[in-house]
């Protein structure tokens, strides 16, 4: 039996909240951190020195021996560096514990240690972490002790920034700054602040360890390079919300208490589609939080499966032919007046503001279709998008058939004078409850949907940070709002001005929707006709970053400057070729040292077996059939290894963007042609004798 839970005792209890810091902070002191993080602001060092102090205290008073300034370095995960509180000794030789403000504030970890994508040399190793104090510190409790950990921001020595965090939130002033513009014209003057709200859900598989420690691909890819499927997948759709396992809901409890304790709000957990796939989906937040909580989602689950036996596997992809996982980006923007700018209301046609913002994202999204493909893009996510659930990798919105009939009034006559409305179910049966249907159906292969009052960026990969998604969705959406304010706030007739916009803006970019089915290929051939970019994996998408418009659009909003872009591009390739590399050496010695070795003594069984049959006088033909398949599959797995060394040794050789397509078109293509034979080996050879457990093992013993 699971321990009873208040989840109102526990709930933020390892964060310093504004309430904990309101209680320990002069009146005077709360007021001016509390202005900065709602407006901005450079905080004087006496100040830091207070603030220091009172999370000190409270930290030691819960444990905490250790700091740590907390960033997201360009390496896809976060970075944390431990110094402890102590300091010299007195004359007495007792201890003292002090965190000062300068520490608070600044750190310096090694910038040359982190991809820099050539903005830094090896010789050149400062660089900086700066306390974002909108984001709330917090204790993470592991093996190490308990540590205070303090999100910051990463640059390098000359500033540029060397994190996902810094882009982030430049994003978000710019929005808010965009945002507000509009809001003005409206006749908004009580809204101060306009937010990006995020909730990131997080998909995610569960495997035993024992298992698990005995696939190398998953140690080091974390994914299945061999593997013939299943008997049973996931046709049967009965694992899709099915009953949780209890081993899995033990883990869920413990995940869901220490995310609890961490302020997460982690609210909604089920099983998916795949066999021993899950998914946690918390409530909106701040978009930096939100990107900030959903790192500590991800750190905590792989360290509570550890607990419970298990291993979390956060790839796109763990397993060919079943659902991927993915990381749906629930976006809206909202004020601090609590005004959703993407709710449409009872009647979304009369609801000018609502259509105005809609036309400024339909306009965002399709002029920046290949920036937002980008920020999806990782090398796990070439095997996910376009199937399973996952959306296809050309960019379109889904609005349903409501705001689509919208949408399409104003475009052929420049006004929607009805809209379809809202309907009773009717189940017929007597007892059931009555309740209106949603005005429109969800589409599940969109991978830009409109579900309400928010859009659900279904494309980010589930091992991904949210943190490139949110910029980017910020920052174009901004750039639409800029340019409409332009030009609006000339005008002498605003409600004529923003009519024709609203038309304007919808006729040019109505291609960027689609409400039908994203996997056909039908859609394939209609998005070409429209000149929507089909930018089918994550090599292709690099280049969008540095094209003159996104140069020109990011340094307009001064989020990233050109030599960024460029270091983010070589970096993107750099990984890209690293992670293909090390699958192909982990393919090469798993078929080396552990398949072909366990198939070669299953054949010599195999002759032995033939030869014993035919020496007692019976008919041996079958087992001689069984006997050449798998010879010829050795042969055929043997020559591919060979092959897959040969362009793998071409492919270390080459730098930056030519080696990442010779990754992409060679050595992947080669990684293929080793898995087909020994996925076929695996399934005529005893199951005794295959050196690593099966997907069905990998699946279904949890």
């Amino acid at each position: 039996m699971n321990e009873i839970v208040n989840v109102e005792e526990i709930f933020g209890k390892n964060v310093f909240t504004l309430g904990k810091m309101k209680e320990r902070l002069p009146e005077n002191i709360y007021n001016e951190v509390l202005s900065i993080m709602e407006t901005g602001g450079e905080m004087t060092l006496a100040t830091a020195d207070v603030v220091a102090g009172a999370m000190k205290d409270w930290a030691v008073e819960n444990g905490a021996t250790h700091y740590t300034h907390w960033f997201q370095p360009l390496t896809g995960v976060t970075a944390e560096k431990h110094d402890a509180f102590i300091t010299n000794p007195d004359s007495e030789g007792k201890m003292i514990l002090k965190f000062s403000g300068k520490e608070l504030i600044k750190g310096e970890p090694d910038a040359s240690s982190f991809p820099s994508g050539g903005l830094r040399a090896t010789f050149e190793a400062r660089g900086y972490t700066a306390w974002d104090c909108t984001s709330p510190a917090f204790l993470k409790e592991d093996a190490a002790g308990i540590i205070l950990c303090i999100p910051t921001a990463f640059c390098s020595y000359t500033g540029e920034a060397l994190d996902k965090k810094t882009p982030l939130l430049k994003s978000m002033e710019v929005i808010n700054e965009q945002a507000l513009r509009i809001l003005r014209l409206f006749g908004d003057n009580k809204s101060t602040k306009v937010s990006a709200s995020v909730g990131a859900e997080q998909e995610y598989f569960l495997v035993d360890k024992e298992n698990f420690l005995k696939r190398a691909d998953l140690m080091y890819a974390g994914r299945t390079l061999f593997g013939a499927p299943a008997p049973k997948g996931q046709e049967m759709d009965d694992h899709y919300f099915g009953t949780i396992r209890e081993r899995v809901g033990g883990f869920m409890q413990d995940l869901n208490v220490e995310l609890w304790k961490l302020g997460v709000t982690a609210k909604t957990q089920h099983n998916e589609a795949a066999p021993a796939q899950h998914e946690l989906a918390p409530i909106f937040d701040v978009a930096n939080i939100a990107v900030d909580r959903n790192q500590i989602v991800m750190e905590t689950m792989k360290r509570v499966a550890g607990r419970h036996g298990m291993a979390c596997l956060l790839h796109e992809k763990p397993y060919k032919g079943v659902n991927g996982s993915g990381k749906h980006n629930n976006w809206s923007l909202c004020t601090d007046t609590g005004v959703n700018l993407l709710e449409p209301g009872h009647t979304p046609n009369q609801n000018i503001q609502f259509l105005f913002i809609l036309a400024c994202v339909m306009k965002a999204v399709d002029t920046h279709a290949d920036l937002l493909r980008q920020s999806a893009s990782d090398v796990g996510n070439d095997h996910r998008l376009g199937s399973n659930e996952a959306p296809p990798a050309i960019i379109s919105i889904f609005l349903g058939e409501q705001l689509e009939d919208v949408v399409s009034q104003l475009v052929e006559t420049g006004e929607a004078k009805t809209c379809n409305e809202t309907v009773v179910l009717e189940t017929g049966v007597s007892t059931l409850p009555i309740f209106e249907k949603d005005t429109s159906d969800r589409n599940r292969t969109s991978p830009f949907a409109f579900t309400g009052n928010k859009f659900e960026f279904r494309m980010v990969g589930s091992s991904d940070s949210i943190a490139s998604a949110n910029t980017i969705l910020n920052t174009i959406v901004a750039e639409a709002f800029c340019e409409a304010a332009d030009y609006l706030e000339k005008t002498e007739n605003f409600d004529m001005a923003v009519h024709d916009l609203i038309k304007e803006y919808m006729s040019k970019h109505q291609r960027i929707i689609f409400n039908g089915n994203g996997y056909s290929a039908e859609w394939v051939k209609e998005a070409e006709r429209r000149g929507l970019p089909n930018i089918s994996t994550m090599v292709e998408a690099v280049e969008t970053l540095v094209t003159p418009k996104s140069i020109a659009l990011f340094e307009k909003f001064h989020i990233f400057s050109e030599a960024e872009l460029h270091s983010r591009a070589e970096i993107l390739y750099e990984t890209y070729s690293k992670t293909i590399n090390i699958e192909a050496l982990t393919m090469m010695e798993m078929a080396a040292r552990q398949i072909i070795p366990a198939v070669t003594r299953y054949s010599k069984t195999l002759a032995d077996t033939v030869i014993a049959v035919k020496e007692a006088g019976a008919d041996a033909s079958a087992q001689a059939e069984i006997l050449n398949d798998v010879s010829k599959y050795l042969r055929e797995a043997k020559d591919a290894i060979d092959h897959l060394a040969k362009v793998r040794d071409e492919a270390v050789k080459m730098s930056s963007k030519e080696q990442a397509f010779y990754y992409k078109n060679e050595v992947v293509t080669a990684m293929e042609a080793l898995r087909t034979p020994i996925d076929k080996l695996e399934m005529i050879v005893d199951k005794e004798v295959w050196p690593i457990p099966s997907y069905g093992d990998l699946m279904f013993e949890i």
